[in-house]
């Protein structure tokens, strides 16, 4: 039986630990990699966060899963701390389950994503449509 999009992202989300902004930010200070999967027009107009890996969402799996040719350095085992930021925190919940489906089960994500973050007064860069 066909399952609709919020039954997915319900499903993606109960395998997920999701954090608030701060404690990402918090756990990005303590080595957990910040992966922004935002197309490069939607970061332009939002902002960004400074240091945070940019990977686009179509290419995350290839660059995370540590047995791909193409893969990041960063991506040096299973156990790596990744956590996905879209813009709304919908998109980086599938993102985060489908690193789970390669092993990588410390992936999660941010609810509210990125404009949560900056709404919560974290380091982000201002975009064209940034209210500040």
């Amino acid at each position: 039986m066909p399952r609709s999009i919020d039954e997915i992202l319900a499903a993606a989300r109960a395998r997920l630990d999701r954090l608030d902004p701060g404690t990402a930010h918090a756990e990005s200070r303590d080595g957990a990699l910040l992966v922004d999967i935002r197309p490069a027009a939607q970061r332009a107009a939002e902002g960004e966060i400074p240091g945070a890996l940019i990977v686009e969402r179509n290419v995350l799996e290839w660059r995370f899963d540590p047995r791909s040719d193409a893969r990041l350095p960063q991506a040096t085992g299973h156990d790596v701390r990744v956590i996905v930021f879209c813009s709304e925190g919908y998109t980086s919940s599938l993102a985060a389950a489908a690193l789970h489906d390669l092993g990588l089960t410390r992936a999660t994500d941010v609810v509210g994503g990125f404009k949560a973050w900056r709404d919560a007064g974290l380091p982000a860069t201002t975009g064209s449509d940034s209210a500040g």
